[in-house]
């Protein structure tokens, strides 16, 4: 049981690492750091987003309409990490 939830864990760490590479792409793209016509960026960041979609997409529709500010990927890593929590007391308990 310890093992798998481990495995979860390691899972749910590179899902995290995805959503914070997702905001740190957005933003440079945002801030004209890295300009859209850099195709092997452009290429990652719709990658990872093609990923994260099917999971953030349901978060959005429940969250309400906040304007330019997305909260979804918050919420998403909070949920995260709260599911991280109850598996580990489960296991250790």
């Amino acid at each position: 049981m310890i093992a798998f939830i481990q495995i979860l864990g390691m899972l749910i760490n590179v899902l995290v690492m995805l959503v914070i590479i997702q905001f740190v792409i957005g933003l440079l793209f945002a801030f004209n750091v890295i300009n859209q016509g850099n195709q092997f960026m452009v290429q990652v960041y719709n990658s990872i987003n093609s990923l994260l979609d099917p999971i953030l997409s349901p978060i959005r529709r429940i969250l309400p309409q906040t304007g330019a500010i997305d909260f979804s990927p918050l919420v998403l890593i909070l949920g995260l990490n709260a599911i991280m929590i109850v598996l580990t007391n489960v296991a250790v308990g």
